[in-house]
């Protein structure tokens, strides 16, 4: 005889999306501003923050949209409902930076051979209005309550900073003609977002591959649930993701033959506290006696 303990929390953030709405629509239509700005103004740095500016107005849009469409309740086709779309619009936004930052290096790589002096005024001009524009964002966000709302205002803040770099090359080159710099700084910029988008495609990849969270330490957790009373041992712990914030975890607890009903719940309401602070959100605890064979049982693998 086996009992079974299917647990969901829904602690779903109902955050006010209206903050990245707003954004979005300032950092999207910045983008266009700046490509136009960059082509007009010969400026690669322009072009590259143009590029960055563009996947972050992806992620703002799409972190708007799914901010409401994750929210949808699960139904047939979606048991655990809808929250690993998240993961497909970080993947989507990594592959767009990916492509838009090798198009930026291809073009700003010559220029280190044969720099051209772009316009300093129109960086300049440029600089002030993205660190507005982005301070604005930036501003609107940063005191969101869930965790989406908090990384896009990091990014919005990233943002600022580039711009200030801009506009300090812009200056500097308004007053000393310094060509090279504006390929250079294209080049710097580009390669730290390449350095933080493939951080990012990393961490979303091994999320679809239903790796551990790297928030829960599984052997440890195994190790607190052997520790409960009449619990002798666990098998099959399995803990993934749903979006890096949310997770799902099945385990299988078995107990001495002599455990009552009530002391059975016990070692569940103990499993369970144990949990607490984990972003757990569906929780699925079996519980076998000792003298009982589980199909799945392999011994000694997990521990």
């Amino acid at each position: 005889m086996s009992h079974n303990h299917n647990h969901h929390e829904h602690s779903h953030d109902h955050s006010d999306v209206s903050n990245i709405k707003i954004a979005f629509l300032l950092n999207f239509s910045f983008t266009l501003l700046e490509i136009v700005g960059g082509i007009l103004t010969n400026s690669v740095a322009i072009l590259s923050d143009a590029v960055h500016d563009l996947g972050d107005s992806l992620s703002l849009g799409l972190a708007w949209f799914l901010g409401n469409y994750s929210e949808k309740e699960n139904n047939n086709q979606y048991t655990y409902g809808y929250r690993r779309f998240s993961l497909l619009s970080a993947l989507i936004n990594t592959v767009v930076l990916i492509i838009g930052s090798v198009f930026v290096l291809i073009s700003a790589v010559p220029r280190l051979i044969n720099p051209q002096q772009p316009s300093a005024k129109g960086m300049i001009g440029f600089a002030v209005v993205g660190i507005i524009v982005n301070g604005i964002g930036a501003f609107k966000t940063k005191g969101g309550s869930s965790l989406n709302e908090r990384v896009v205002s990091w990014h919005l803040l990233e943002d600022v900073l580039g711009w200030a770099a801009v506009l300090v090359v812009g200056i500097i080159m308004y007053f000393k003609e310094i060509p090279i710099l504006d390929p250079l700084l294209s080049i710097a910029i580009t390669l730290y977002i390449l350095f933080n988008v493939f951080s990012s495609f990393k961490e979303t990849i091994l999320l679809f591959l239903q790796t551990v969270p790297k928030d829960v330490d599984i052997e440890e957790l195994i190790l607190k649930f052997e520790n409960i009373d009449n619990v002798i041992d666990t098998h099959h712990t399995h803990v993934w993701s749903l979006d890096s914030e949310r997770h799902v975890l099945s385990t299988h607890l078995r107990v001495e033959d002599a455990c009552t009903l009530d002391e059975i719940l016990r070692v569940k309401r103990e499993a369970r506290d144990l949990l607490s602070g984990l972003n757990i959100e569906h929780i699925t605890i079996e519980v076998e006696f000792e003298s009982e064979d589980c199909s799945m049982h392999e011994p000694d693998k997990e521990k």
